[in-house]
């Protein structure tokens, strides 16, 4: 919660998201949809570190809709919210184990009534169960805003946060037979029940959404019991800074066309390199440095914290050293929100490849 406070406070798109959400079961059958997936994001989002108090939440519709013109579609997610039951284990009154079923949200109110061109407001508030689950979260996922809005496939999705939880641990893997991989992506027991199939419409599709729209790479193992798998093991990895300058670049353009720029069949307009010089000259603000030559300890806070946060402990100039020698001339060219998104991908790695310091 100290998390999700202070990168509320800290504003842009980034927002922590419970590790007990994240893992929370699915009843048996029931899964939520992409939209309701995204909308129960934002109302974590929302609440920021205020989510385990017992009061209310608001978000206005416009959030929610993003360009569409109608919310009858907001409508058919609180009401999805409401009725899916999520499933823990507990243990009974008499200490034997257990599964709780519960609700995430507990009411909700939503606007009919538009005011002088106001789109309207929802007002929500987590179950007593869910708020439990939140304030007792020890770990989280930070999450990017634009990332979960951009995924179009809710197994991505779902892999995604699972990713983003795992990613910064000392082995960054996800591993459960068919049972458990149905229930942590909510599978229905009747589709895909063909692996070949299942790979080809889940893990084949949501791979490559995660590896375009995460500031993280996935890829997965297959471990069979003699020609049926039996388990699998997903393996997270973050990204190089170049790869990440591209993935912030992405979550920049506009999603249409998103899918055949993954591919690689997108139409290309070549443009003349004065004219594109021209244009990132207007576009550079002239507030925005380049990475420091020297220390980053003094006169660079936003950087030095970055690396503090997501150096696992090692001499910050040590990894500044590394990072300029990775990024070579390229360096020079990055500026704001690519410099820091490509500073942060790479003390991530560094660590990944080394470990933590301390």
């Amino acid at each position: 919660m100290r998390v999700a406070a202070a990168l509320r406070a800290k504003g842009g798109d980034e927002f922590a998201k419970p590790g007990n959400i994240i893992e929370v079961k699915f009843v048996k059958g029931e899964s939520l949809s992409l939209t309701a997936s995204r909308l129960l994001a934002l109302m974590i989002l929302t609440a920021g570190g205020d989510a385990w108090e017992d009061k209310p939440h608001r978000i206005r519709k416009a959030d929610i809709r993003r360009g569409h013109k109608g919310n009858e579609r907001i409508t058919d997610m609180l009401e999805e919210l409401h009725r899916t039951l999520f499933a823990v284990d507990d243990k009974s009154w008499r200490g034997k184990k257990a599964t709780l079923r519960f609700s995430l949200i507990s009411r909700s109110r939503e606007e009919t009534e538009e005011d002088g061109g106001e789109a309207g407001w929802i007002e929500w508030e987590f179950t007593p169960d869910a708020r439990k689950m939140i304030q007792a979260s020890e770990t989280y996922a930070v999450l990017n805003r634009q990332a979960v809005l951009g995924f179009r496939s809710n197994y991505a999705l779902r892999l995604y946060e699972l990713g983003a939880l795992r990613l910064h641990r000392r082995q960054a893997t996800w591993r459960g037979d068919m049972a458990a991989l149905r229930a942590a992506l909510g599978i229905p027991p009747e589709v895909y029940t063909d692996f070949a199939q299942l790979r080809r419409k889940v893990l084949e599709k949501a791979k490559a959404e995660i590896d375009q729209l995460a500031h993280f790479r996935v890829e997965w193992r297959e471990i069979r019991q003699g020609r049926t798998v039996a388990e699998i093991e997903f393996r997270f990895e973050p990204k190089s800074p170049p790869e990440v300058i591209e993935t912030v670049d992405e979550l920049d353009r506009h999603s249409r066309g998103r899918r055949e720029r993954r591919d690689g069949t997108a139409e290309t307009l070549m443009v003349g390199q004065g004219a594109v010089a021209a244009t990132t000259n207007a576009l550079t603000k002239p507030e925005e440095k380049t990475f420091p030559r020297g220390s980053i300890r003094f006169g660079h806070d936003d950087l030095l914290k970055i690396g503090r946060t997501h150096g696992g402990g090692w001499d910050i100039d040590m990894i500044a050293s590394g990072f300029r020698e990775h990024m070579g001339e390229r360096l020079e060219k990055l500026r704001g929100v690519k410099l820091a998104a490509a500073w942060k991908g790479f003390c991530e790695s560094w660590v990944t490849r080394r470990g933590r310091a301390i």
